[in-house]
């Protein structure tokens, strides 16, 4: 009786991992078949039949009901490993470029940095520079959260400050194409390519805050001096990584939160593994919690003096944005 069990209970295992892997593949092949609208629905249609009579059958012990799911399955992956990311596609003009960089002796070169007049989300104007920074001129680092919806996710962004008040931003997006609407789902199934944006703080905030409504705040980050240059070298490596062999972003693994969380690993190994890096609106808590923002002041006033929304409003396209936008925000 006991033996019954326990093979019952083992079958029910494997249904349900059947199940799980059934529901990726319907998933897989809704966002990526390349075939038109009909076939969209036939085949993953198809697949859940097929994953239907594999679950069935191991529930009762009808091993070949299982066979054409596994056949399939096989071919799925076959298919899915040909599924290469791509960096010639029509892109959105806010992301249509990807930068670059060189290094000569202290002085950052660094080509198709982003600087657009924004008037709305579909109206700009459009600013790509060629820019140089020396780095032993490097000041400050702060990290940039920006939430829309649930203070649980958050865009973030990681900018570095120089001694003559210029400041460079990083975002790691998703590269979307023209009339693209980003879905997290998707982001799990090889639907878009990723992209880093070197950008003036002017565009790549002052979107976000003014344009977009969206709730911005800056955090004061505090590496020494070598371990800033190397955050900023870090930035540059991925964008002409990226430049040379295009990735595809992912929700969870490589996305705009995952990304500074690898840098701060790199600066500091012993950093643990947090859920909040997955649930990016909670990052500067955990910051907060390791040490990595001033600990002396408490995280909600931390919170509070570092939503930026009002004075960017107010600086708006002043040239002194990036300064306008730290009054009061402590360490910065």
């Amino acid at each position: 009786m006991i033996g019954r069990v326990l093979r019952f209970l083992g079958r029910l295992v494997l249904a349900l991992l059947a199940a799980l892997v059934a529901l990726w593949g319907m998933l897989a092949l809704w966002y990526r078949m390349p075939f038109g609208e009909i076939l969209r629905y036939a085949i993953p249609s198809l697949w859940i039949i097929l994953a239907f009579l594999a679950v069935y059958g191991l529930i009762i012990a009808r091993w070949r009901l299982t066979l054409p799911y596994i056949a399939a399955l096989a071919a799925l992956l076959v298919w899915w490993q040909t599924i290469e990311p791509r960096s010639d596609k029509d892109w959105s003009p806010d992301v249509a470029r990807q930068f670059t960089s060189t290094i000569e002796g202290s002085v950052a070169r660094i080509s198709n940095v982003r600087n657009f007049d924004w008037r709305s989300d579909t109206d700009f104007t459009e600013h790509w520079e060629d820019r140089s920074y020396d780095l032993d001129t490097l000041t400050r680092v702060d990290l940039y959260t920006s939430t829309w919806g649930s203070p649980a996710i958050a865009h973030t962004m990681i900018s570095f400050g120089f001694a003559d008040g210029r400041a460079l931003a990083f975002s790691v997006e998703v590269r979307r194409q023209k009339g693209e609407i980003y879905s997290a789902i998707s982001g799990f199934f090889k639907q878009n390519e990723l992209v880093a944006i070197a950008a003036d703080e002017r565009d790549v905030i002052r979107v976000r805050s003014n344009v977009r409504g969206e709730d911005v705040q800056i955090f004061s980050l505090h590496p020494d001096p070598a371990r800033a240059r190397e955050a900023f070298l870090y930035f540059l490596s991925i964008g002409n990584s990226l430049a040379q062999q295009p990735r595809f972003y992912n929700t969870a693994t490589t996305n705009c939160t995952t990304v500074p969380f690898y840098l701060a690993r790199q600066l500091n190994p012993s950093l643990p593994l947090d859920w909040r890096v997955l649930v990016s609106g909670y990052l500067p808590d955990y910051l907060y919690d390791i040490g990595s923002l001033d600990t002396s002041v408490p995280l909600a006033e931390l919170r509070a003096k570092g939503r930026i929304v009002e004075r960017a409003k107010a600086a708006d396209q002043s040239a002194d944005f990036s300064q306008a936008i730290r009054v009061g925000v402590p360490g910065t």
